[in-house]
């Protein structure tokens, strides 16, 4: 059914957005409500606030922002609004663990500490640190698709008298080693030598295995932890990015909330702790940004998508170690179906 077109209103009193009163002289609804948008044709706006029937009201500039895409420009309810930041933890950005400091993950992480979280808790819009976090049980009930993405034991303990060590797989987390390996004359040696020696790269066995000392720039050594297990050092967030998190969650209002996903998605499934909080908290438009742009963050996207969320990419605020034509499709399909693409920065000038 198409959208239906609604009688034009008045802005609401006081200054509109951007001074620009023709933009909402004929609008129309898209979707049902409560969970509708109205749309602008000339100049083309998207307004995402969600305004009550019958009168639609204009949103006031007061409570909402005007956001600038590589598309349409959207308004925004700041209330309704949550900056969603994936996995932006050790185990992906540490450069103990060999992550380029000037890496697109680290890099994201900088423009997030300097540009999107100050913007973001400036409106009043809600910060979710959304990270993996397993426990025994979750690791226990994996499936072998998830797994395999972060390595696994080459013997089963009945088959051999030797204790297992890492299949050098050439998918997810032990991609790099495995190019080495196959670089080699004898594979099956050679990943023996990879794991004793932990040359060329460290290799993990797996999601709940342990990663080992981990020594910190500083000199001094860390216990690595299981990997991506809740409380441990891998699965914290790096330094700076965890100060933010520390002064955010002591806010007296919109305080950050740290949520654990057990899936590169956050929000698969039927319902998972992050789309009950969105659902308790009534959040409507999600602001994306973190690592991997075209795993976590964009698994955690399309299901937001699927569900009804309002799906915004921080293009900038994301990274990932794939090469960059995988980046491209994900943004062009935020920028052409999801939803919205935009940055940082474009960010920053709406709320200001």
């Amino acid at each position: 059914m198409a959208p239906s077109t609604i009688d034009p209103n008045p802005p609401a009193p006081g200054k509109d957005l951007d001074d620009t009163s023709n933009t909402f002289q004929s609008r129309a609804l898209i979707g049902k409500v409560p969970n509708h948008w109205l749309h602008s044709p000339s100049p083309p706006l998207f307004d995402l606030t969600r305004p009550t029937p019958p009168e639609f009201a204009v949103p006031s500039p007061d409570a909402s922002i005007k956001l600038q895409t590589t598309t349409t420009p959207i308004i925004i309810s700041p209330a309704l609004t949550a900056l969603v930041i994936i996995d932006m933890q050790n185990f992906f950005l540490s450069t103990s663990l060999g992550r380029a400091v000037d890496g697109a993950g680290n890099m994201a992480g900088q423009r997030l500490l300097e540009t999107a979280i100050p913007a973001a808790r400036k409106a009043g819009i809600r910060v979710i640190w959304l990270n993996w976090g397993l426990t025994d049980n979750e690791v226990e009930n994996m499936p072998a698709s998830t797994r395999r993405a972060f390595g696994f034991e080459a013997a089963l303990s009945h088959e051999t008298k030797t204790k297992g060590f890492p299949t050098i797989d050439a998918h997810g987390v032990n991609q790099v080693a495995a190019e080495q390996v196959m670089q080699g004359k004898n594979g099956n040696n050679q990943t023996q030598n990879l794991m004793e020696k932990s040359k060329p790269t460290r290799i993990y066995k797996g999601l709940g295995s342990e990663i080992g000392p981990v020594k910190l720039e500083d000199g001094s050594t860390v216990d690595g932890g299981r990997l991506l297990m809740r409380d441990t050092w891998n699965a914290a967030l790096p330094p700076g990015l965890d100060a933010s998190y520390q002064e955010g969650k002591k806010l007296a209002q919109n305080p950050d909330v740290w949520i654990h996903k057990t899936r590169m998605s956050g929000l698969w499934g039927s319902s998972t702790p992050c789309t009950d909080f969105l659902e308790k908290e009534g959040i409507k438009t999600l602001l994306f940004a973190g690592v991997n742009t075209d795993q976590c963050v964009a698994g955690s996207l399309q299901d937001a998508f699927s569900k009804g969320w309002d799906c915004i990419l921080l293009k900038d605020a994301c990274g990932t170690t794939s090469p960059s034509f995988a980046s491209k499709a994900v943004e062009f399909n935020c920028e052409r179906t999801w939803g919205f693409l935009s940055d940082c920065k474009d960010l920053e000038m709406g709320v200001e």
